[in-house]
């Protein structure tokens, strides 16, 4: 199987978070059965509640996806539908399991538009209890209409490379922090 675009800017996020002594597992969701849904199971064949047991066991969650049509792809809207899960899995406080838990984004395309594709996983992602950190994506986009892909460029731009590490350093510090102190219970009003 070829190396995606989308394969080749997360590897640039891994070596990101080696360098600052961070463990990584890369996820590729194309290669999993996602069953349509919003609960954390959907039956027999579903791969997502093991996915999803990574997800929660981890820190940091970087959510990467190609451009298409303007959009994140469907399998990237497909793991946002069952996070919707998360919604109703609060504890006594009202705090999902994703509190404390950092969300960093990853596009490539070939067209613009991936402030608008980041704009809609960060709100997906804050939705369902992520922390955005400062800085939180890593993109690379060419011509509009064009036909060179992020993969097949000969060197990685000094810019993407400079924002992947910017974003990774906010990320791993944000969750640094929070994993240090958690976000309190909310105070009742007039408290």
């Amino acid at each position: 199987m070829a190396v995606s675009s989308t394969d080749f800017l997360l590897d640039i996020f891994r070596k990101s978070f080696l360098s600052m002594d961070v463990e990584t597992e890369v996820l590729r969701l194309a290669d999993h059965d996602i069953k349509a849904g919003v609960t954390a199971d959907e039956g027999r064949g579903d791969a997502w509640p093991a996915i999803r047991g990574k997800i929660l066991a981890a820190d940091i969650l970087v959510m990467g996806t190609p451009i298409w049509l303007g959009q994140p792809s469907s399998i990237c809207k497909r793991a946002l539908e069952r996070m919707d899960a998360f919604l109703g899995e609060t504890d006594e406080a009202g705090r999902m399991p994703t509190f404390g838990k950092v969300c960093l984004v990853a596009v490539v395309g070939n067209e613009d538009g991936a402030h608008h594709v980041s704009a809609e996983l960060y709100q997906a992602l804050n939705d369902v209890g992520f922390t955005v950190s400062a800085n939180a994506v890593g993109y690379w986009v060419g011509e509009a209409m064009g036909s060179t892909n992020f993969v097949d460029l000969p060197e990685v731009p000094e810019k993407v490379q400079s924002t992947v590490q910017m974003a990774v350093s906010n990320g791993v510090h944000l969750a640094r922090l929070l994993a240090e102190n958690q976000y309190p219970p909310p105070r009742q009003v007039g408290s």
